[in-house]
């Protein structure tokens, strides 16, 4: 990281405020942004589309298909994100205690959930807390004491004594979950595929829904009316076909299920936003999915019906307003990416970045100065 030497930072071009408002310049003074010009003459001037920090809203920075990974596995991951521009994470479930993470002023914000909280033998090995529904509500509010304003449920899995998906935990015992997280002061997230769970997480009040791929029109409403946000991980989705392949032969249904969810995708997040339900960009990095691929996350986004401002929307401004972060704004920490190109008319672009700032700090310049 490069922090400027004995001056202020410059960044000029476009200044992406939202996405239909800008401005031509902005400062950056002792990590901090200003619209009001210092005095003397820029250390550094940086030019071209300049927006906030990127927001992946669904990342594992510490963990891997194994389950948890070392400190300096977890550092290459969050350098990783960084370097692609993602440069605020909400995490979705970790093993580890990455409070460290928080304290290095090289890597990513990090807004932390503690770890999954899972039925017993309903998810990936050494990942979740693993418990009864009666131990549920008692889980979920040590998880929210440990974390950072979040609690991430598992709310289906393959039951194999089904051959299929099915919901993990009773409505009455979400519900008590939820309340128990709301009253240590938390929101709620939930690991759902299936539409049957869908139902009993609106019923106990959920916050966010990951993945979502069964949403129905049903749902839409309920969605809309409580204000239920959803985090599509298409990337991740699109693992479905090869999860399907390796269970075909002893669980078909279960197959048959996850082949049918992933052919719906596209139109669940189009209907969804189109409805007015927020969505927000997330990788799933972490565990099958590698990290440092939020440009392609928002891509597949684009692709599936948002559109290229919706797309980077989702991984900007509204994506940092709903975890309580700012975005371009006086006094604000400088996180920024600056781009070559609009990245509203064309999402691609935020796969050559021309630059990263990171609290004030040069990351990564693309091109010489």
């Amino acid at each position: 990281m490069t922090p400027p030497s004995g001056g202020y930072l410059h960044l000029t071009g476009t200044v992406l405020l939202s996405p239909s408002r800008s401005v031509p310049d902005v400062y950056v003074q002792d990590g901090r942004f200003t619209f009001t010009r210092p005095l003397g003459a820029p250390s550094r001037t940086l030019e071209g589309w300049i927006l906030p920090g990127l927001v992946d809203a669904h990342c594992h920075v510490g963990l891997d298909r194994r389950g948890r990974v070392p400190d300096a596995l977890a550092e290459q991951q969050a350098l990783a994100d960084r370097d692609a521009g993602t440069l605020l994470i909400r995490d979705a479930g970790v093993v580890n205690d990455t409070r460290w993470v928080q304290q290095r002023p090289d890597l990513p914000r990090l807004v932390r959930a503690g770890r999954h909280v899972a039925r017993t033998r309903r998810y990936f090995r050494d990942y979740a807390v693993e418990v009864e529904p009666a131990q549920l509500a008692d889980a979920v509010a040590e998880q929210a004491r440990s974390g950072d304003g979040w609690v991430k449920i598992v709310g289906d899995w393959i039951d194999r004594s089904l051959g299929d998906l099915a919901p993990a935990f009773p409505t009455a015992a979400l519900r008590d979950a939820v309340d128990a997280a709301h009253a240590e002061g938390a929101r709620v997230t939930a690991h759902c595929f299936a539409a049957d769970t869908l139902d009993g997480m609106l019923d106990a009040g959920i916050d966010c829904i990951e993945h979502a791929t069964g949403m129905l029109p049903r749902h839409i409403p309920r969605f809309v009316e409580q204000g239920v946000a959803i985090v599509p991980t298409l990337i991740n989705i699109d693992t479905f076909p090869a999860i399907a392949d390796g269970a075909a032969e002893k669980y078909p249904d279960y197959a048959a299920h996850m082949r049918r969810l992933w052919g719906g995708r596209q139109d669940m997040v189009r209907r969804a936003h189109d409805a007015g339900i927020a969505v927000y960009a997330g990788t799933d990095a972490g565990s099958v999915i590698a990290h440092g691929r939020l440009p392609d996350e928002v891509a597949a986004l684009a692709a599936a019906g948002l559109g290229a401002t919706a797309a980077l929307d989702a991984a900007c401004w509204s994506a940092r307003r709903w975890l309580g972060f700012p975005g371009i704004e006086e006094g604000a920490g400088a996180d920024a990416v600056v781009c070559s190109s609009d990245p509203r008319r064309d999402v691609a672009t935020l796969a050559d970045l021309r630059a990263i700032v990171l609290r004030g700090s040069i990351v990564l310049p693309r091109t010489a100065e």
